[in-house]
């Protein structure tokens, strides 16, 4: 595939994809990173507008899996918080600034407690659109639309690898978050502007 000086920005609708989102690989590799984006980084998980309720309607369910400093946080901070940049994210332990809502599996993997009680049928609601759709970023645009970009982090060098090793990109990883959040005919024509994409590098 051939570089281009600039890159390409897809449109979908009222969404706009930039050119990493579909060129770059990307598969997490979790025994390798064991979940650190829950632990690392300069706040909580961001959330968007209308997740809090989700987080208050969640939490008396996903409470006995999270530690005691992270229940501790949510009684002291709330359901969320506000960062310096005035955006909405998720509390952190104080210790090890985690998010509050972090389960530690049985080895300290890192898990999430919302996601766990998810898969178990105890809330309605899996986790954070911004961890569902890591590595990518969404950003509202004044427009009304929103901007899908790729999230370099270096504890994620593995995800990177691993997908360039088995060939799967980072739009084709999160098929399933993506057509959750924008719905199938979403991901069909990004998958097809995508493989034009690629046949336009190759010529």
């Amino acid at each position: 595939m051939k570089e281009r000086a600039f890159g390409a920005i897809l449109q979908i609708g009222d969404i706009l994809v930039s050119e990493d989102v579909v060129c770059e690989y990307f598969a997490c590799d979790y025994p390798v990173c064991k979940g650190r984006c829950c632990v690392e980084g300069d706040g909580g998980a961001p959330l968007e507008e209308e997740e809090p309720q989700y987080l208050e309607r969640c939490y008396d369910a996903c409470a006995p899996l999270m530690s005691e400093e992270g229940r501790q946080a949510v009684q002291r901070e709330g359901f969320f918080t506000v960062d310096r940049d005035g955006e909405l994210v998720t509390p952190l332990a104080p210790s090890d600034g985690a998010c509050a809502y972090l389960h530690r599996g049985p080895e300290g993997e890192c898990l999430c407690s919302i996601e766990r009680c998810f898969e178990q049928g105890l809330c309605d609601w899996r986790k954070p659109s911004s961890c569902s759709l890591y590595p990518i970023r969404l950003t509202a645009l004044r427009s009304g639309g929103v901007a899908l970009n790729l999230h370099r982090w270096s504890i994620c060098a593995a995800a990177y690898e691993k997908g360039k090793r088995e060939g799967i990109r980072v739009y084709e990883f999160l098929r399933g978050p993506l057509t959750e959040r924008f719905g199938a005919d979403f991901w069909e024509a990004l998958d097809a502007a995508a493989r034009h994409l690629e046949v336009e590098y190759d010529d």
